[in-house]
């Protein structure tokens, strides 16, 4: 399995991080821990060492008495030095909990504490997760450094509403669950290394070498929607939505990653592409339309994560609408159904996932009846009711459901994590060709994407 470095900063979350470590080290995972002195006023060493089995360090010049090693290795013929040993050894680093603290030294390079200096020397996947007072983490400066942050691909996940430290207070800031933490790091260490997601229990393509990246995706064309169109009530004014692209250039940069050639096309997205995709700008869905019947044909795989909208005025006003005129009377008319379009014309081979954003109880319902009549092969199903997460946030919170009825859900985190974790699966349904099969090593199998 794999080698886990495990840094905590000082709040009360440092529990959950003790079950964190718990549930990795049974799942076959070697775990070490390094803390801030502040973390021991809340959970000391002596927790993390019992759990781990090795000792825990929290000063750049503490002495390592297993040498950078970790658990069930040998250790090295000289001492090394501690932050750089074990963060270039680790092939997952999770900070739990970050605290604001924290998360302002890493975005701006600062190393002032084992943690920190572990953070860059580190070349692994980076996971942070969040857990401070909810007006901690909505101040502005707490969210430019998380964006920051993730824009140099760092992944985070949470944090959750509910209740905080201080009693009586309720809010986002609480940390995420130690499950969802365990099922993060799964998810990120399957993306890393090739290995099948948790649950899907099958090998990846043959001839997959799993780089850093994972999977290795040469060859494979992929075509990602992304933003949400508009369609114009006279040349100021529109109908659209507040999609703002995240989770469609997310799941490019994840392709991307793995070396796939990826087009983007991209419906009024303000945002920078990742690097190396190739991005076509369109508004309305009417250009959307077109754009994927050009590329379609060529590609291997569709992400459809744009937000299409369904209607439009039926003409567009030749000049600005006036106010003294009163309400204007719009007449709609349905735009053309995209995704149904392509999938009518889908070869042998082409995996297609569509994205259903929707709202209340039946949600996974109105998921799987587009599923089915779109015959796709997996649909990611958001609530985008629900607080902090979906359109325009950072986060976002799914259940992917496959043609065979198969249904996972991704806990609440970072839509660079969550797109990690919907790439692994799509990886297995490459593997055996999609919904009409063709290309696979055999027939057509959905699995726990």
């Amino acid at each position: 399995m794999a080698r886990i470095l495990i840094g905590v900063s000082g709040g009360i979350a440092a529990y959950k991080t003790a079950l964190t470590v718990r549930l990795l080290i049974g799942a076959g995972h070697a775990v070490r821990v390094i803390q801030t002195p502040n973390s021991h006023r809340f959970v000391g060493p002596e927790t993390f060492a019992g759990l781990t089995g090795a000792p825990v360090l929290s000063g750049e010049f503490d002495a390592d008495p297993m040498r950078g090693a970790y658990p069930g290795e040998a250790a090295a013929d000289r001492a090394p030095i501690a932050h750089l040993a074990l963060a270039q050894r680790a092939e997952l680093y999770l900070i739990a909990p970050a605290s604001a603290n924290t998360i302002a030294k890493l975005a701006h390079g600062l190393a002032d504490n084992l943690l920190t200096a572990a953070a860059l020397a580190a070349d692994c996947p980076l996971l942070v997760a969040p857990a401070m007072n909810d007006r901690m983490y909505t101040h502005a400066a707490t969210q430019d450094n998380l964006a920051l942050l993730r824009s140099r691909g760092t992944h985070t996940i949470g944090p959750d509403s509910g209740d905080l430290a201080s009693h009586g207070e309720h809010g986002i800031g609480r940390m995420s669950e130690p499950d969802e933490l365990a099922a993060a790091c799964e998810r990120l260490l399957t993306a890393a290394q090739g290995r099948p997601s948790p649950g899907v229990g099958q090998q990846p393509r043959a001839g997959a070498e799993g780089p850093a990246s994972g999977p290795d995706w040469h060859g494979i064309r992929v075509l990602v929607t992304a933003g949400g169109t508009r369609e114009p009530i006279d040349p100021v004014r529109y109908i659209g939505n507040r999609s703002s692209g995240r989770m469609g250039l997310a799941l490019a940069a994840a392709a991307a990653r793995r070396g796939a050639e990826v087009t983007v096309v991209a419906a009024n997205v303000s945002l920078p592409a990742p690097a190396g995709v190739r991005v076509v700008t369109v508004q309305t869905a009417a250009e959307l339309l077109d754009a994927c019947e050009t590329l379609f044909d060529a590609a291997d795989v569709l992400l459809m994560a744009a937000a299409v909208a369904d209607f439009r005025p039926r003409a567009a006003a030749a000049d600005k609408l006036k106010k003294d005129a009163g309400p204007p009377h719009l007449e709609l008319e349905p735009t053309t159904d995209v995704l149904g379009t392509l999938s009518a014309r889908r070869r042998p081979g082409q995996v297609l996932v569509g994205f259903a954003a929707e709202t209340g109880q039946r949600a996974v319902a109105y998921g799987r009846s587009k599923l089915e009549r779109k015959r796709l092969d997996a649909i990611v199903i958001n609530d985008v009711g629900a607080d902090g997460i979906g359109f325009d946030s950072a986060d976002n919170e799914v259940t992917i459901v496959t043609a065979d009825g198969t249904e996972r859900k991704l806990a609440r985190a970072g839509k660079d994590l969550i797109a990690e974790g919907v790439i692994a699966g799509i990886d297995e349904l490459m593997s055996h060709g999609g919904r009409e099969g063709g290309v696979g090593a055999g027939p057509y199998r959905t699995t726990g994407i």
